[in-house]
């Protein structure tokens, strides 16, 4: 299962440009549904206004050079999910993230690089499990036992709200995938396999089609904001508390 291609024994059912179309075909749904979702929830508005106010009070001018390394400084911070206080839901968040990356490219690069039955470097398949399996565990710990309304509001673990849509949709999505996959390596009934990759299917279109609702478009917003909070800390505009005051309040 580790080393194999979980989509070389497509090319029985068709050709392996329809994967390819697919992926395109989803990656346009993203760019699509993340446009929709900043333009029709207000955000790129909010960004504007906060923009012009924050240039408007500015105290002194952020150069290029200054905005470039607060744009690396807020990458390093997100590559270390800094925005979570609390270990369990940093490393949650890490465990889905770097998953995500691993199982996401993995797909690509095999479904590209190496179509139908061409022979495929063990460490792909080796690389896209582990991401699956990352995003599991990841995400069940904190769908289980981590979400807000759960911990907080003491809400059943098996609520789901809007909010759940995204990481829910993902689960299931990568759930039915590896069982897609085992079923192929353990030489199962091709009717199951078929049945179980057009399950994972279903759910992986309909996490992708599904951004504008979801919180999908978070990845891309989050550092958005955290990059302009840092350039009104930098300009003096900013209307949050000063965090060297409060880390020196919070020592004495």
């Amino acid at each position: 299962m580790f080393a194999s291609n979980p989509f070389a024994g497509l090319i029985d059912s068709f050709h392996p440009v329809v994967m390819q179309v697919y992926l395109v075909l989803m990656t346009v749904a993203v760019v699509v549904g993340t446009w929709w979702h900043v333009h029709h929830e207000g955000s790129a508005r909010f960004f504007a206004r906060r923009s012009q106010n924050s240039q408007a009070a500015a105290r002194r001018r952020v150069g290029s050079a200054e905005s470039i390394a607060l744009a690396i400084q807020t990458m390093a911070s997100a590559a270390v999910s800094g925005e979570f206080c609390k270990w369990p839901r940093r490393v949650s968040h890490l465990l889905m993230m770097y998953g995500f990356f691993l199982y996401l490219i993995c797909t690509v690069a095999m479904v590209f690089g190496y179509p139908g039955s061409a022979p495929v470097p063990a460490v792909l398949p080796a690389l896209w499990t582990t991401g699956a399996l990352m995003i599991l565990v990841g995400g069940l710990w904190f769908f289980f036992f981590l979400r807000v309304n759960v911990v907080h509001d003491g809400a059943s673990p098996f609520h789901v709200g809007r909010a759940d849509l995204f990481i829910g949709l993902l689960l299931a999505s990568v759930a039915f995938a590896l069982a897609w996959h085992c079923a192929q390596t353990t030489s199962a009934s091709p009717t199951w396999s078929r049945i179980l990759f057009a399950i994972y299917l279903l759910f992986t279109t309909l996490l992708f089609v599904t951004a504008p609702w979801s919180k999908f478009a978070h990845m891309f917003f989050k550092p958005a904001v955290a990059f302009q909070r840092k350039v009104e800390q930098a300009n003096g505009s900013s209307d949050l508390p000063d965090p060297s005051a409060e880390n020196y309040i919070a020592r004495r």
